[in-house]
């Protein structure tokens, strides 16, 4: 009999010789096949994972969201794998007579895993079925059959090891920069823009949607891959790279890209995270359901879980028009018992906060938090008895005015009907330092802004308000202001709102982290944040609502900031005004 092999010693010599135990690696998840009462996986997808860094895991076909939710928790990353044809069910259509061979254990639940792991922000390679199922759920359209537009055979007969035609990528791509430094492997022509692929399908992506653009197209026209338009980590390939020796840095990208997900998420966990101004009260009179993922809210549970977020400020807003008749305390009340009802309905999950320390032992419970603010002392009826009241509730900032000179102040869209703070001004200023209520100079006019600076006891604060040196607003503070509200201690919380981070065009993510850099630049670390405006008209491509507020700690992480500045960035600079504010009430 020849000697046992002794599996036992070659354990102890690879997994327990050293601590720690293995090197962490990026999960990556796969989507498997279903098939002979099979879940199955062809070699290629997780052994490309493993070769490029990663720790493959085989997702089986199961429609359970409990299931999905769980698994996307563990994982940094998603492989969409081939397979058959999409059911025309999914997207409202009849089936051509051309359509192949359908899975119907597998449609509904990629299409589920997909659209949850989008929210997610985990990065996500589609491969060949894989591009479809991105296009299928994410606003794009699949043509059932290409036989009769193709002039290539994109269902080759050869090896699947084999690239069979070729596809051109556009230059400014992200795949183009995944193979740029490639130009030694013989696949890929930096000059030309070329890549040799193989092809198994007859589906095909026709129409990319708003969330993608096509990167890369065979000469017959067919689309052949996809990227994300919204900076998120997606690529979408038509061919088989896990079959091929040059789809090797594919992978690699994904990895990387997992890596830098699980880094931010982990920097999550360990750092507040808090918005300091939103407007979703606004949509309480449309039956809103905070506890539901609703589409007409930028700011829920759900977005706030899946993009990692701690705290919000959620205001009651007034418009300026509002007349007294209309009862604007009773209003701002109403808004407060709303959010005060939504918290009760849902205490396991979040909570009211008043103070920093509240913030962070409802992160320590593992439950969201709202902090109270008014945006518009509008909301005081001309009382300062009224502000005391607001104070009881537990208010943590009101914003002096809005769009239109009050009682209290001029507006930066007024018409200076008090050359900056009233005399009633003086005293509500007097009146919320001694309470520990933050002034909130967004929308303040330029002069109501310095007097206030002057007559503040206590640092400033300015909740949602960008860089006019960037765009040219009345709403934005210049310079010289952000520099004098540094200078007595105050912050500027940065906000999304398109018309104050670009004056043309569309802005997005790439515009608000400009606004950031500009303002620590001007103001220092220690004077800058973020308030997002969302669902007052707030939110831009990449930053798009609660759930996307991952690619802002991202973009940071990207720029070099330590998880300290990160921490000051996130709210931690706000919070220290907050508690020097609060304390002179506790004194």
């Amino acid at each position: 009999m020849t000697n046992p092999f002794d599996w036992q010693s070659q354990l102890v010599a690879s997994a327990y010789a050293s601590f720690p135990e293995a090197k962490r690696k990026p999960v990556i998840g796969i989507t498997g096949n279903y098939g002979e009462l099979t879940c199955k996986l062809a070699e290629g997808y997780y052994k490309s994972v493993e070769r490029a860094g990663g720790v493959p895991v085989i997702i089986p076909p199961l429609s359970d969201t409990d299931v999905i939710i769980n698994t996307l928790e563990q994982l940094d990353g998603l492989v969409l794998s081939g397979g058959a044809d999409y059911d025309p069910h999914y997207a409202g259509e009849e089936p051509w007579p051309t359509l192949g061979t359908i899975n119907a254990e597998r449609d509904l639940p990629e299409l589920f895993i997909t659209q949850l792991a989008y929210n997610r922000q985990l990065p996500i390679l589609g491969i060949c079925r894989g591009i479809q199922t991105l296009a299928m759920v994410l606003g794009g359209h699949v043509r059932q059959d290409i036989s009769d537009i193709q002039q290539h055979n994109h269902s080759q007969e050869e090896d699947r090891n084999i690239a069979t035609h070729t596809v051109s990528i556009e230059k400014d791509s992200l795949l183009f920069r995944i193979y740029e430094q490639e130009q030694q492997r013989s696949t890929f022509n930096v000059q030309r823009s070329m890549l040799s692929v193989n092809s198994f399908h007859h589906q095909a992506v026709d129409e990319t949607g708003p969330r993608f653009r096509v990167i890369a197209r065979s000469d017959d026209g067919i689309i052949e891959a996809m990227e994300s338009t919204e900076y998120k980590s997606i690529l979408g390939v038509q061919w088989h790279p896990e079959c091929l020796e040059s789809g090797l840095p594919i992978f690699q990208w994904l990895i990387g890209e997992a890596q830098q997900y699980r880094h931010t998420c982990n920097v999550h966990r360990r750092v507040l995270t808090l918005d300091t101004h939103c407007d979703t009260p606004m949509f309480f009179p449309q039956n809103v359901d905070f506890g539901k993922r609703d589409s007409k809210l930028l700011v829920d549970l759900h977005k706030m879980t899946e993009g990692h977020q701690d705290a919000t400020i959620m205001v009651a807003y007034l418009p300026q028009t509002m007349p007294l008749a209309e009862h604007p305390k009773q209003y701002t009340d109403d808004i407060f018992d709303k959010i005060e009802a939504i918290v009760g309905k849902h205490s396991q999950y979040v909570g009211i906060a008043r103070t920093p320390d509240d913030l962070w032992m409802n992160k320590h419970l593992g439950k969201k938090s709202i902090m109270l603010g008014i945006e518009n002392g509008h909301a005081l009826e001309g009382s300062l008895d009224n502000l005391r009241h607001f104070a009881q509730r537990g208010i943590v900032y009101m914003t002096l005015c809005h769009n239109g000179d009050n009682d209290i102040c001029d507006s930066a869209r007024g018409e200076h009907a008090h050359n900056g703070v009233s005399a009633f001004g003086r005293e509500v200023i007097s009146e919320m330092n001694r309470l520990g209520i933050m002034v909130d100079l967004s929308h303040a006019g330029e002069k109501s802004f310095y007097d206030a600076l002057t007559l503040s006891k206590t640092p400033i604060v300015c909740s949602h308000s960008s860089c006019r040196a960037l765009c040219d607003h009345p709403r934005n503070l210049t310079d010289d202001q952000m520099r004098a509200l540094a200078q007595k201690g105050g912050v500027m919380q940065v906000t999304l709102y398109h018309g104050f981070l670009a004056k043309d065009g569309e802005a997005t993510l790439e515009d608000a982290m400009r606004h950031i850099d500009h303002a620590v630049e001007v103001m220092g670390i220690d004077h800058v944040g973020l308030g997002t405006d969302f669902d007052g008209d707030g939110g831009v491509r990449g930053i798009a609502s609660s759930a996307e507020l991952l690619n802002y700690t991202r973009e940071l992480l990207k720029r070099n900031f330590s998880e300290t500045d990160i921490q000051k960035l996130w709210g931690g600079n706000f919070l220290r005004v907050m508690k020097e504010v609060q304390s002179i009430k506790e004194a």
